[in-house]
């Protein structure tokens, strides 16, 4: 599995670099806020969500600490995604937050 750190996934999203960014927590979390331009897609939704991606693209996925994102990653990528994990999640996060 693919897996990049927060801080370059930082750097692609000041860069304006064109990023498909699922966020798998629940919305609890989610209401504290997301990296800007991600997608809210809880992981327990994601088996009735994945008509609506685009295997073309490669998928960055983020939780709040890596291991939900890491089973996101894994499921995508036994249906045929590109997918890169987003190691430590949240927690490392220390760039822009959206609510």
């Amino acid at each position: 599995m693919k897996s990049i750190t927060t801080d370059d996934l930082q750097q692609l999203v000041e860069t304006g670099a064109e990023l498909n960014l699922i966020d798998v927590r629940e919305a609890e979390e989610v209401a504290y806020g997301m990296v800007p331009g991600a997608v809210h897609i809880p992981l327990g939704q994601l088996p009735e969500q994945i008509g609506a991606l685009d295997q073309e693209k490669e998928y960055h996925v983020i939780c709040k600490a890596g291991g939900r994102s890491a089973m996101a990653c894994d499921y995508l990528a036994g249906n045929g995604f590109q997918t890169v994990n987003v190691e430590g999640g949240m927690m490392d996060w220390n760039g822009e937050v959206i609510a």
